[in-house]
């Protein structure tokens, strides 16, 4: 199962507040305690939501809005995407992630091809795995 693990913005993040170097040490120690279990398959942090733009559909057509936007707990400031064999798992790797007080973070697991079900025909199937695959190239 694929996880993607959330990590919410703060007043901090939403000002451009880089982390500091020990921030960055723990962050790249707990990266790589992720990588070694063979569960990271992606983790980045984000530029604040000023720097960011949202689209909203309506009618068919896209409206643009820039930001920043909030209310701030809402937005997102990072994220990983993991590999692991249940919520349970990835629940207890983040408790050792190296935040702080008031840093919050949210687990979704990822949809996977099978939970479609019969929507998914073959056909899409297909094309989906050929679009992962030229993905994966580049």
């Amino acid at each position: 199962m694929r996880f993607m693990v959330i990590v919410k913005a703060t007043t901090d993040t939403e000002n451009g507040v880089m982390p500091d170097t020990g921030m960055l040490t723990a962050m790249g120690k707990f990266n790589a305690e992720l990588v070694e279990a063979g569960m990271m398959e992606a983790g980045e942090g984000l530029h604040p939501s000023a720097k960011g733009a949202r689209l909203d559909y309506t009618g068919g057509a896209a409206a643009v809005t820039r930001g920043p936007f909030t209310p701030v707990p809402d937005l997102v400031a990072g994220f990983w995407l993991i590999k692991a064999g249940s919520l349970d798992e990835v629940i207890a790797r983040m408790t050792r992630a190296p935040f702080g007080a008031g840093a919050q973070i949210e687990i979704r697991q990822v949809f996977a091809p099978e939970d479609f079900g019969e929507a998914l025909t073959p056909e899409l199937r297909a094309q989906e795995e050929r679009l992962r695959a030229k993905a994966a190239k580049h």
